[in-house]
């Protein structure tokens, strides 16, 4: 077994929510920072498409490889991976509705407050599933495995 390989899996989860986290920081900075309005629109429309596709990649990657590799060694964690499942698709709705707000010219306190829903149940998610995943990945040592497939192209 590769002493690197054993927490390198539930670190990794960890740099990409870390990512993920950063990503909606600079999309909430570049509200408040204000500015003319077209720049903050079209950075606003840089950041956030960007941050909606990287965190859509990530839990799409999770729900076509990684949670079916979580229940095949842990069937026991159907609920928890059920819970996350639901997670995904509640954050997707809240993306959908940030993105109708950005593509509507909504003013700033209305984009913040998308980003704040988003931001709320992310970290939410991020935490339960890393509470629930972490200490299953660190234990797999599968130099196969491919963290694109797994945590999606922010990885």
């Amino acid at each position: 077994m590769n002493p690197d390989r054993l927490v390198a899996w539930g670190q990794e989860l960890r740099a990409v929510h870390q990512r993920l986290r950063r990503a909606l920081d600079i999309a909430r900075e570049t509200i408040e920072d204000g500015g003319d309005p077209d720049s903050v629109a079209r950075d606003l429309r840089l950041y956030c498409v960007g941050f909606c596709v990287a965190l859509g990649g990530h839990h799409s990657s999770e729900d076509a490889t990684l949670f079916p590799m979580v229940l095949a060694r842990r069937p026991e964690l159907a609920p928890a991976v059920a819970k996350l499942v639901q997670d995904h698709s509640m954050i997707a709705h809240l993306i959908r509705g940030l993105e109708q707000a950005i593509s509507t010219s909504a003013d700033a306190a209305a984009l913040l407050r998308h980003l704040d829903g988003i931001g709320a149940i992310m970290e939410s998610h991020f935490r339960f599933e890393e509470r629930q995943l972490v200490g299953l990945l660190d234990t797999i040592d599968d130099e196969s495995l491919d963290k694109t497939a797994l945590f999606g192209s922010i990885a």
